[in-house]
């Protein structure tokens, strides 16, 4: 069976990721429309598939020849493509990240619960090698993770930089949503409290170049005792110090178990030590990550079980982000 899709916003991962596993799985996927912002990409795109370019995502996910939406790219339109396709009794596969209002996320969970449509959110860090290789060595050798430090560090947009679509903000919250379902992830629990700093600079109107969470997966009982993740997320270094930017990166994500300690960089460099010594792994997949991502979006459509927990894990993901901003805004820390 193939699955008839329409292709909403083509992002920074179209050519590198999503393109190349939608000719891969050719057997599974049908690209049969195509929109994007700029016309021409949209048309580009189309050409290569063999398919429509179309002037809007209302005109795609009503068209009867599409079975599911993939939403590749956080443009202007926000969340009002997940909505359309609600209505419409589309699959929804995003790759774009809830980087939404609270109240606007609730009304996309609420919409998706209600109408009953396949939703899957891409989590690519999780179907990387590094990761799943990561979760193995927890179960086996390292142990339960006790500290976790993730960081990302992008390269700031210059003053010359063209549009991307949505604004540094909300770029800087998809990051974060990103690294905090990473987290949780590897922890395997929720966390009890959130503790967060941002650093706001620039000229005129300020700019938010560097976040920082604290998530304390502890028991309530016993705040400190349990797993703590540090997160940061930095855009501070102009994106023409090329030199700078890569000078003496840290570790993607570092976690300190019971028996070891890990160092992660996607998609498939680990590190661990423990008592023996250093441990370096040849990591191979027997799918790149898109063509996983994408075979899972495949399976929780055609399945006959509902497929929810990718939702609920961006939703929730969403929330711990904003309840660290807000509790920079009021100087403490947050009960989740």
């Amino acid at each position: 069976m193939k699955l008839r899709v329409g292709l909403i916003g083509l992002g920074d991962a179209w050519q590198q990721r999503h393109a190349p596993a939608l000719r891969s799985l050719a057997d599974r996927f049908e690209v049969r429309a195509v929109f994007d912002q700029v016309c021409h990409r949209a048309e580009q795109a189309a050409g290569e598939f063999q398919a429509a370019a179309v002037d809007s995502y209302q005109t795609l996910v009503r068209r009867e020849d599409i079975d599911a939406v993939l939403m590749l790219s956080p443009q202007w339109y926000g969340a009002l493509p997940i909505l359309a396709a609600c209505q419409a009794g589309r699959a929804v596969y995003c790759a774009a990240g809830l980087d939404l209002e609270p109240e606007e996320a609730r009304t996309v969970k609420e919409r998706v619960d209600e109408t009953g449509i396949a939703f899957v959110a891409e989590f690519a860090r999780r179907q990387a090698p590094a990761t799943v290789r990561l979760k193995e060595l927890i179960a086996t050798q390292l142990g339960s993770p006790r500290l976790l430090f993730c960081h990302r560090r992008l390269a700031a947009r210059t003053p010359n930089s063209p549009p991307t679509g949505c604004s540094a903000q909300h770029s800087a919250i998809r990051d974060l949503i990103e690294l905090v379902d990473w987290c949780r992830y590897v922890v395997d629990r929720e966390p009890s409290w959130v503790t967060g700093l941002m650093h706001s600079s620039g000229n005129g109107l300020p700019v938010e170049d560097y976040q920082m969470m604290s998530l304390d997966f502890s028991e309530r009982a016993k705040p400190g005792t349990g797993p703590v993740a540090q997160i940061s997320c930095g855009r501070y270094i102009p994106a023409d110090w090329r030199e700078a930017s890569g000078y003496r990166p840290l570790a993607e994500l570092q976690v300190a178990c019971e028996h070891g300690i890990a160092f992660v960089d996607l998609p498939a460099s680990l590190v661990w030590f423990d008592e023996l010594g250093r441990h370096q792994e040849a990591l191979d997949s027997e799918r790149p990550v898109g063509e996983q991502l994408l075979m899972h979006f495949y399976r929780s459509v055609t399945s006959l079980v509902r497929h929810t927990c990718d939702l609920e894990d961006a939703y929730r993901a969403l929330e711990i982000v904003q309840q660290a901003r807000r509790g920079h805004q009021e100087g403490r820390r947050m009960e989740l």
